[in-house]
């Protein structure tokens, strides 16, 4: 019995239906787009409950056995690193904005990926502190493409490095978890990274959609207090 209720067959039907005048070639690379998130997304499944696991008591030596692989490579590819405080829906966001860096054709990840990411992950909260305020979810995408740098000649395969303006955003997010008294990083911090990284394109659009540093903390403050109050109702 399969592990996923997904087929090959699905994928092929799908990927057919969505893009129905792409030749061969168009579909080649479409496909090794959707192979790179779907592998993306697999390395996180893995080491989601790796941390699991780890939170539990088990050794490196265990975890590898679980993978199939040595206590040194398990410890390798799954050790600590600085998305381990993310939440599920944040992580999610980074694979989307890598997604939206190869369908661009973009050989790195900037904060206006991000922003994208953000946007496609409505059950963040920073989707809906972006909505309140715009009600427009095209208004900011349409904002967004209009600050995106030119296509590249080709979609790039394998890694895609952050720019350092959007490892600046990375750092801002933990530092506002930190600030706020989490001890998580969700979508929302993500958020106020972006617009703490002042100088970069994503700062830039939501200061022109209205946003400020200021209000963005105290709106994020003040809806984390009014969920968890509703919480413990």
């Amino acid at each position: 019995m399969s592990p996923l209720n997904i087929s090959l067959a699905d994928l092929i039907a799908r990927l057919d239906e969505e893009l129905p005048d792409a030749d061969h070639l168009a579909r080649i690379s479409e496909a090794q787009l959707r192979a790179q998130t779907l592998s993306d997304l697999a390395d996180q499944l893995v080491g989601h409950y790796v941390g699991k696991a780890k939170q539990a008591g088990a050794s490196w030596s265990e975890v590898g056995d679980a993978i199939g692989v040595s206590k040194q490579a398990a410890q390798q590819r799954h050790a600590p690193n600085v998305f381990d405080r993310f939440t599920d829906l944040n992580r999610h966001t980074i694979v989307l904005a890598q997604e939206a860096a190869r369908a661009h054709k973009h050989d790195f990840i900037g904060t206006e990926h991000i922003l994208l990411g953000l946007l496609g992950e409505p059950r963040g909260l920073a989707y809906e502190v972006l909505m309140a305020k715009t009600e427009s979810e095209q208004r900011i995408r349409d904002a967004i493409e209009e600050a995106m740098p030119p296509a590249g000649p080709k979609a790039l395969r394998g890694h895609i490095a952050f720019r350092p303006e959007s490892k600046e955003v990375i750092e801002h997010a933990s530092r506002a978890s930190a600030d706020l008294g989490h001890d998580w990083v969700g979508t929302e911090h993500t958020l106020l990274g972006l617009i703490r990284a002042e100088e970069s394109p994503a700062a830039q659009i939501l200061r022109n959609l209205g946003f400020t540093s200021d209000e963005l903390h105290e709106t994020v403050r003040t809806e984390i207090a009014r969920r968890s109050a509703a919480r413990d109702e």
